[in-house]
């Protein structure tokens, strides 16, 4: 659930693009988040990846968390598709046993 919350946080701030687009600031520092902290799992702002808050944590730019945290989603969907379509076979079958 946590991979998808940041998932589409991150889509969205990603599809909007730019300030006049629409991009999400820093609540603190009203800088663009371009940064997402790994630890936290939270975009930051250039100035909040220098406070005492981020700065030995781990940082990626935010375009490629967006990849990562999109790839990994990916897969979980592709995960939970699969036992969706072996439970409705196994489903199906245990109908067709009670008939």
């Amino acid at each position: 659930a946590k991979i998808i919350e940041v998932a589409k946080r991150l889509s969205l701030q990603a599809a909007k693009g730019g300030v006049g687009g629409g991009e999400k600031l820093c609540e603190k520092h009203q800088e663009v988040l371009k940064l997402f902290c790994e630890e936290d799992q939270a975009p930051i702002c250039l100035v909040c990846r220098e406070s005492q808050a981020h700065r030995a944590h781990a940082v990626v730019p935010i375009e490629e968390a967006v990849e990562e945290h999109k790839e990994k989603f990916q897969a979980h969907v592709k995960i939970l598709k699969d036992r969706k379509e072996k439970l409705l076979g196994q489903k199906r079958a245990e109908e067709g046993k009670s008939l």
